[in-house]
């Protein structure tokens, strides 16, 4: 059954599937893209509306190679106008990989009586965090199987330590999360751990598709899964991320169904995703999927800069299961956070226990092998802005009031001084003599573009502060 924005708004109508596999391919099959609608589609996008079903099933049919570049044009500049040339930067920890499910894309499946299963201490925890503020981080998300033993005590234990960790300047500043759904009042108890974002993605948003691949576990249940993140809006976590795994199906239809996610998230709680994430299906141990659905690069680069136009305040996560050529070329169609010197074994930031990657014991195949320190540099040569900012969840700008200022494309202005700011950090405290020089360089040119931009704020205080990191002041941000 489909929703309306009005129904959504009736209490009693939440919580309930909205995914009609049946409407999204009607839709799909109907509409028809020539160059007026993509053009037209495109220039609302650019004004930062929100894209219907229906347009975004135009920019999916365009099959003309000119107009597939209008539409990652279009991305580029609509990225440039709502969050500038920055670049959120973030590592993944994995806290534990035992798990119940039986999923065959997975390399944590239950069946995979070859996955070396380990859950870190207390102590390993701490010298993982430890490990990764030696590099710079300060942005985490934290990863679990799902299994009992990670349930929601455990999770927002885990959240406090990683909080409590402080090894010299370093400290985490934002602990995302990605686990299993939880019950409401599961979800109050982490929420009052004070986490950032609560990640959990659909995996794939066709019903059948989706019984295809998860063969047990509680993961099996569809609708439950669907409605996961429903269930933390209503415990007041208001800071979600949506995904798809491309690969399980087709990509069109995954495109359409994050956008029908954020569609119903919009309507019954006014606030849509944070985040949206958009995987592809990389190697794993005892991988059991075919090669149907596969998504090459092209349509990769293609269904990336469809998904900045259809949603345009959203971040939009590109992670290391893409190889650095790819990441650095989709990187410019609207993609807002990268991870860096990612490591998927468990205790593996702390300890280099295996030189090569062991799918035995990691989900799946990392293609990105690159220091963090390296993939900055990267982000300089091209014209980035690496940032680590938390400000907006610890401003309070989240939920409704991060659409407040994302939607319009004010968070520009708030995003690009923290941007040099938390850059500013890492210069002084952990990078190379080299990466420093050019990043003092890279946020000098930022501050003479915000300078010579009209209806900025006035970068004497941003300046200031940046003296004030310089002399050894932290966490200054606006």
């Amino acid at each position: 059954m489909i929703f309306t924005p009005e129904k959504c708004r009736i209490p009693d109508q939440r919580m309930k599937p909205f995914i009609d596999p049946d409407e999204i391919w009607e839709i799909l099959n109907e509409t028809k893209a020539d160059r007026k609608s993509v053009r037209e589609v495109i220039a609302k996008s650019l004004e930062k509306n929100r894209l219907t079903l229906r347009e975004t099933a135009i920019l999916i049919n365009a099959s003309d190679p000119d107009l597939i570049e209008e539409i990652k044009e279009g991305a580029r500049e609509l990225k440039k106008r709502v969050y500038g040339n920055r670049i959120v930067l973030f590592a993944p920890l994995y806290v534990g990989n035992k798990c119940t499910n039986n999923c065959k894309y997975c390399g944590f499946r239950v069946s995979n009586k070859e996955a070396i299963r380990k859950t870190l201490s207390d102590g390993e925890l701490i010298k993982e965090v430890e490990a990764l503020e030696d590099n710079g981080q300060k942005r985490l998300i934290l990863v679990y199987g799902e299994h009992p033993e990670y349930n929601a005590e455990y999770i927002a234990h885990t959240v406090r330590t990683v909080y409590g960790v402080k090894k010299g300047p370093g400290e985490i500043r934002r602990v995302n999360i990605n686990a299993a759904p939880l019950e409401i009042e599961d979800f109050r108890i982490v929420k009052e751990a004070g986490i950032g974002t609560y990640q959990i993605f659909q995996e794939t948003y066709h019903p059948g598709a989706y019984k295809t691949y998860h063969l047990g576990g509680k993961k099996r249940n569809f609708e439950y899964r669907l409605t996961s993140l429903d269930r933390a809006q209503e415990a007041g976590i208001d800071d979600v991320g949506i995904g798809a795994l491309f690969g399980l199906y087709d990509w069109r239809f995954e495109v359409m169904g994050l956008v029908r996610h954020t569609n119903h998230l919009e309507a019954c709680y006014q606030v849509g995703p944070h985040t949206i994430s958009f995987p592809r299906i990389k190697n794993a141990s005892k991988l059991e999927i075919g090669k149907d659905y596969t998504v090459s690069d092209e349509d990769f680069a293609r269904l990336v800069a469809i998904l900045r136009l259809a949603v345009p305040y959203t971040g939009m996560i590109l992670t290391a299961r893409e190889n650095p050529a790819l990441r650095h070329e989709v990187i410019q169609f609207g993609v807002s956070q990268i991870d860096g010197g990612t490591k998927l074994e468990l205790g593996s930031y702390s300890d280099s226990i295996n030189e090569h990657q062991d799918l035995n014991r990691e989900q799946f195949e990392i293609s990105d092998n690159r220091s963090l320190n390296e993939i900055i540099d990267e982000l300089f040569e091209n014209d980035y802005l690496p940032s680590f900012c938390t400000a907006c969840y610890r401003r309070g700008r989240t939920g409704e009031h991060f659409m407040e200022f994302s939607v319009p494309g004010f968070i520009k202005r708030f995003c690009s001084p923290n941007a040099m700011l938390t850059l500013a950090e890492y210069l002084e405290d952990y990078a190379p003599a080299d990466t420093k020089r050019k990043g003092w360089e890279v946020i000098s040119k930022n501050l003479k573009d915000l300078d010579e931009s009209p209806g900025n704020f006035n970068t004497t205080e941003l300046k200031n502060r940046l003296e004030r990191v310089k002399a050894g002041e932290r966490d200054l941000y606006f």
